[in-house]
């Protein structure tokens, strides 16, 4: 007589399938977009009828990474013989251009996106004369490689600025001028505010659709009375310029500092924040130290992208800083307040880490 069998009985699970990540122009798990490579899908089709049109709605940040050194100068300027302008892609519709330390010592970053109707760069580097700073030469090249990518004749710039006050942001702007299909924001103020289409400074925003990739205009005085930030929604990057980056960070209005980094402490709450892109780099890898002005060689610089929590760091240390002439020196950044530039450049904070510096720096 059969009793039944003696196995236990397994319940059947239905394991649902995974939901997949609207990551239209490169999925960052794929093995084939590995950190630190393209980052990115192709957008090569093998037969194409038309432009290529890229979707920049996407579940968090797109793809894309920095995993290298910057160029950073020589001991003798006038011996270097590295580009004059050091260019990454950072992925297919994004490039990060930097100024050759020896060409100028603030060696400011550029950044060049593209959208499906338009591009735009922020901010123009430390030096006027193209025969020594090819910045238009470049993005020209850019430009073309991009159109041909995409299967078309031409895109449209818009040239921006962080500040217009800021020489070490705008000294190229000049080599844009007279380029066909080319709109330059102004440099004033209050011509900047229409520009932007930012009513009542310094609230609201201003908005850059570039075709499906929208770049939003956040006014943040107080390094600079008409600075300002923009937000990438594709990459989910702020570029800050002189506001916030890995350096001695000069204030010039105290008040108008905190106000414009509660801005950003608020945005950053709201939306995705991957990393803050400023203009410069000028720490050493070494925490609270910083390399003097001028130095065209910086060998053991600190990274370009900041987490988004210095923001609220930032924020606490001006805070409390407000209406006194003192230097706040922190791991990733120096505030200075109501000081000279060169204020005890190389002390370090009483609560960080005492790391000497190695002999061979300075």
């Amino acid at each position: 007589m059969q009793t039944g069998s003696s196995e236990t009985a397994v319940p059947c699970v239905v394991v649902p399938p995974k939901k997949l990540a609207n990551t239209p122009n490169g999925d960052p798990e794929q093995a084939y977009n590995p950190p630190g490579v393209r980052n990115t899908d192709s957008c090569l089709p093998l037969r194409r009828t038309g432009p290529v049109v890229h979707d920049y709605e996407c579940d968090g940040p797109a793809a894309g990474d920095i995993t290298l050194r910057w160029i950073h100068g020589s001991v003798v300027a006038a011996k270097n013989t590295d580009p004059r302008v050091h260019v990454i892609a950072y992925n297919e519709d994004t490039y990060i251009l930097r100024e050759n330390p020896c060409v100028h010592w603030e060696a400011p970053f550029t950044y060049l996106l593209f959208g499906n109707s338009g591009a735009l760069l922020i901010d123009t580097g430390a030096t006027p004369e193209a025969e020594f700073y090819p910045l238009r030469k470049t993005v020209d090249a850019l430009v073309r490689r991009w159109c041909q990518m995409r299967g078309r004749k031409t895109i449209p710039l818009t040239v921006v600025l962080t500040s217009g006050e800021d020489v070490a942001q705008h000294q190229g702007r000049g080599q844009f001028v007279g380029r066909p299909e080319t709109t330059l924001a102004p440099m004033e103020l209050a011509a900047a505010k229409q520009f932007y289409g930012l009513g009542e400074w310094p609230k609201g925003t201003g908005k850059i659709d570039l075709g499906g990739r929208v770049i939003t205009v956040i006014p943040t005085p107080g390094t600079h009375k008409d600075g300002v930030t923009f937000y990438d929604s594709y990459n989910k990057l702020l570029y800050t310029g002189d506001l916030l980056y890995p350096g001695r960070i000069m204030i010039a209005n105290d008040r108008d500092y905190v106000t414009s980094l509660t801005r950003l402490k608020a945005w950053s709450e709201s939306h995705t924040v991957k990393w803050v892109m400023g203009g410069h780099i000028e720490m050493m890898f070494v925490p609270g130290r910083a390399y003097p002005r001028f130095r065209n060689h910086r060998e053991f610089e600190h990274v370009l992208q900041l987490e988004p929590r210095v923001i609220d760091e930032a924020l606490t240390y001006a805070t409390g800083i407000v209406g006194k002439a003192t230097v706040v020196f922190r791991e990733e950044f120096i505030l200075l307040n109501r000081v000279g530039p060169d204020e005890q450049v190389y002390r370090t904070g009483a609560d960080m880490p005492e790391i000497p510096v190695p002999f061979w720096l300075p």
